[in-house]
This record gives C-alpha cells, sequence and structure tokens, in this order.
C-alpha cells in the first residue's frame, strides 16, 4: 500500500511533464484579473473583499487541477454519465432552491460563499458530447447522430433558460454546435439549424427572455434604446477602452471604474478596467496570453491518437473561445450584453475555478502525451 507522502510524490514527479507554457499563460492572465478586482475593490472601499474571495477561488481551482493533471483524463469517459445526471440534478435543484442575483435564479449560496450550477454544467457537457461522439458518431455524420447529441445538450440549456441565464444557455448550444462541426456535420444540417433557431428565438423572446434581456437585445440592435440603462453599460466600457491609450492611466487610476461610472466593472467589464488602466500593451498582453492557450490546445488536438481527447480538448477549446468571443464583444459593444465573463480574469468563484478545472484536463493530455513520448 503505498502511503499518502508516496502518493503526493509521485504525483508531482508526473507534473514535471506538464506543459509550462499553458501555465504561465494562465497564471498571467488571473494576475491581471487579479489586479483588476483590487482597482476596483479600492474604489469600493470593500477592504479587499473580492479579492480574497478570488484568491480562494484560486486555491481552490488549482487543487482540483493539479489532482486532475496528474490523473488519467481519459477516466473521464468512464464518469460521463453520472457527470452529466448529477449537473441536470443540480440545474433542477437551484431553480427550486437557489437564489436569485441579477434576475437570474442560478446560484447556491452558502454564507459568504456561493457555486452556479451552470458552470459545472459546462464541464460535464464536454465530457460528456466528447464520449459520445468518440463512442457513437459514425464515419458519415447522420440524423441519428445530430438528434441524440441535441437531445443531450437541449435538457440542460432548457433548464439554464427557466433561470433564465441566455448567456451560459449560449455557451452551452454553441459548444454544442462546435463538437457537431467538428464530427462531420453536413452543410444541410446548418441551415436547418438556423430555422429552427430563427423560431426558438421568436419563442424564447415571446415567452422566456426576462424584461432587462428583452432589454439587452433591443439596446444592441439600437443603442438609443435604453441610453440610462442597458445602453449605458456598453456606452460607458467603450469610453473606459478608449480612455486607456496606449500604456493606460495606471492600476487603481481609471476615472470609469474608480467613479464608478462602469457598472459590473469586476465581472462583466473587467476587459474594459483592464483596457482603461493597463492601455493598450496590456490588452495585447492579456490577448497574447489568451493565444498561447490555443495555440497548445490546437497541438493537443493534432497530437491526439484517440477520438476522445481530441473531441474532449476541443471542447474545452470552444468553450473558452466562445466566452472570449461574448465578453469582449459586449465591451466592444459588438454583442449584446450576456453576463458571461472572461475566462481566469473575471471576477467569479464558480467560473474561474470551472476554467482551471479545464486547464487541469489539458495538462494531463498534455503529461500522458509526453510520457508516451509523443512530444
Amino acid at each position: 500500500m503505498i502511503s499518502p507522502l508516496r502518493h503526493v510524490w509521485l504525483r508531482l514527479s508526473r507534473f514535471r511533464c506538464a506543459d509550462w507554457l499553458i501555465i504561465l499563460s494562465a497564471f498571467l492572465l488571473m494576475l491581471f484579473g487579479l489586479a483588476a478586482i483590487y482597482s476596483v475593490d479600492l474604489s469600493r472601499a470593500a477592504e479587499l473583499v473580492n479579492v480574497r474571495k478570488q484568491l480562494i477561488a484560486v486555491f481552490v481551482g488549482l487543487v482540483g487541477s493539479f489532482f486532475l493533471a496528474t490523473s488519467n483524463y481519459k477516466l473521464l469517459r468512464n464518469y460521463s454519465l453520472i457527470l452529466y445526471t448529477s449537473g441536470i440534478l443540480l440545474l433542477i435543484g437551484v431553480l427550486i432552491f437557489g437564489t436569485t442575483v441579477r434576475g437570474a435564479r442560478g446560484w447556491f449560496v452558502f454564507s459568504q460563499a456561493s457555486f452556479q450550477p451552470v458552470e459545472y454544467m459546462k464541464f460535464a457537457l464536454i465530457v460528456t458530447l466528447a464520449s459520445y461522439f468518440s463512442q457513437r458518431a459514425r464515419a458519415e455524420f447522420g440524423l441519428r447522430e445530430f438528434f441524440e447529441s441535441l437531445a443531450l445538450t437541449a435538457v440542460p440549456v432548457c433548464l439554464t433558460l427557466l433561470q433564465p441565464d441566455l448567456g451560459s444557455a449560449a455557451i452551452l448550444v454553441g459548444l454544442w454546435f462546435f463538437l457537431c462541426l467538428f464530427a462531420g456535420m453536413r452543410s444541410r444540417f446548418v441551415i436547418a439549424l438556423g430555422l429552427v433557431g430563427s423560431g426558438a428565438l421568436f419563442f424564447a423572446w415571446q415567452f422566456l427572455f426576462a424584461a432587462y434581456q428583452k432589454a439587452r437585445l433591443m439596446t444592441f440592435l439600437n443603442p438609443q434604446f435604453d441610453p440610462l440603462g442597458q445602453g449605458y453599460n456598453v456606452a460607458q466600457a467603450v469610453i473606459a477602452i478608449g480612455a486607456g491609450g496606449w500604456f493606460g492611466r495606471g492600476l487603481g487610476f481609471g476615472s470609469q471604474s474608480q467613479l464608478k461610472f462602469l457598472p459590473e466593472s469586476h465581472t462583466d467589464f473587467i476587459f474594459a478596467v483592464i483596457a482603461e488602466e493597463l492601455g493598450f500593451i496590456g490588452v495585447v498582453l492579456l490577448l497574447a496570453a489568451l493565444t498561447v492557450l490555443f495555440v497548445r490546445f490546437a497541438f493537443y488536438v493534432r497530437q491526439a491518437r484517440d477520438s476522445f481527447t481530441a473531441f474532449l480538448v476541443i471542447g474545452i477549446a470552444c468553450v473558452f473561445f466562445l466566452q472570449i468571443l461574448v465578453n469582449i464583444g459586449m465591451n466592444l459593444g459588438l454583442l449584446p450584453v450576456t453576463g458571461i465573463g472572461l475566462p481566469l480574469v473575471s471576477y467569479g468563484g464558480s467560473s474561474l475555478v470551472l476554467f482551471v478545472l479545464l486547464l487541469g484536463v489539458v495538462q494531463s493530455v498534455a503529461i500522458h502525451a509526453r510520457r508516451s513520448g509523443q512530444s
């Protein structure tokens, strides 16, 4: 029987084969986030409460990521049904027992801590769809694969829309769509999806969207629709980004964030805070760190010896990409405001832990690839 100390040592020895480019990029992104959250806390005289909570989330995520990285990621395929079922039960539970935050009943709140089940569901759905496409999808993507994978995705999406959380539901749908494309979905399916999606959007507008969600979409289409509400938020974010210049105004000296013109500055609009206070150079470093992650994701997809590994890493890359696209897009006024944070950067314990754990899975892929002599 291996002693606990010996067990930890074995895991540490495996970690020597980790991908340090991913580790350095992730730490840089988390440092950007902590710096921006610290700056916002200063303006609120909040005694750095949010910084402390974010640091706790970083610690929890790193511990979990370490154990995932030094474990066999292929075992996740064996637990895909458990992960998926538990995610569905959590989404049902939050609708009954959850707490409403910013108009969505999507959080379990425990004293000073909170947990957002949809973040767990993103992880579960990545594993579930990767397992499905690696085991069930034929060489030719057909109706069976389309509807079975759609059914797996539709359940958590509907439960998420009932909260209502349009942004997270869109991420789940986007994850499914991109994995279907990589699985070989034909163009006729894409056209059919466009038609069905238009009908679903009309139905959701009539029966599912809350008033604030409708206002966000209307403001996106017409910025003058709600100039002092949702339109105001986007306008202030764009002003903050433009005010940063080359080198920024300095950490803690951004007028939009420090004078509280910029709403949700530590979550939805943290990109605008970074752009204003650290300038174009800070944004370039931020985007460079994100680019390194995607380059490494692509490398491990190309190196994958089995379809489960390929679909798993693709799914992780898709969730990162979609959240980055939506968050930066809404900061620039190019996409509707949906409450989606910037991965590893925005304040939010559940989201931060999710993305650190996802990187732990990619590290497990990297470690196993290097130990088997693939790279």
